[in-house]
């Protein structure tokens, strides 16, 4: 028996459900950086080689409240997706880096999966319940998912190219 195609209505409500689950997720987690302050973050961004790491903690806590706001949204949902791409690459790249693949052992199995999904939104769109298509926007598809795991990418080379230095510290020793 054939499968019936996807209907738009179907589509709508898993970009929403999407949508839906990583926004918020990405905004608890750059509010989850600055809550109590950013003293923390610096320390840790410092800790993983990004220098300086008050100028780290700040960009990524509000690259993460504003990427996930607009994902939540539906606004600009390429532009949105690639800065998740950007984020999660640098996470694992830092972070999760030598620790393998599985989340429970330190790996980069969570940041990738949600780089992963970041890209098939951009493909897929944000939807009918979206402020991209309330404002006519129609910045999806396969063009767009390129332009969000490229772009993404690129951005966190140029970031990673400038900023990561971590022997830093073991140098100073």
């Amino acid at each position: 028996m054939d499968a019936m195609p996807i209907s738009w209505a179907d589509a709508d409500v898993a970009s929403l459900l999407l949508r839906l689950a990583l926004g918020p997720m990405l905004v608890l987690h750059g509010l989850n950086k600055v809550r109590g302050g950013l003293d923390g973050t610096e320390r840790w961004f410092e800790s993983l080689g990004l220098r300086p790491g008050w100028l780290h903690a700040r960009v990524a806590a509000s690259t993460e409240i504003g990427a996930g706001l607009l994902v939540t949204l539906g606004l600009l949902n390429g532009l949105a997706a690639m800065a998740f791409v950007g984020l999660m690459t640098v996470a694992a790249l830092t972070d999760h880096r030598g620790k393998g693949y599985f989340i429970f052992k330190g790996g980069a199995e969570y940041v990738v999966l949600v780089g992963i999904v970041a890209v098939a939104l951009a493909v897929l769109g944000p939807g009918r319940w979206s402020l991209d298509k309330a404002f006519g926007l129609d910045l999806f598809g396969v063009v767009w998912g390129i332009i969000a795991l490229v772009g993404g990418l690129l951005a966190a080379a140029g970031l990673l190219i400038t900023s990561y230095r971590p022997n830093a510290r073991k140098a100073q020793s």
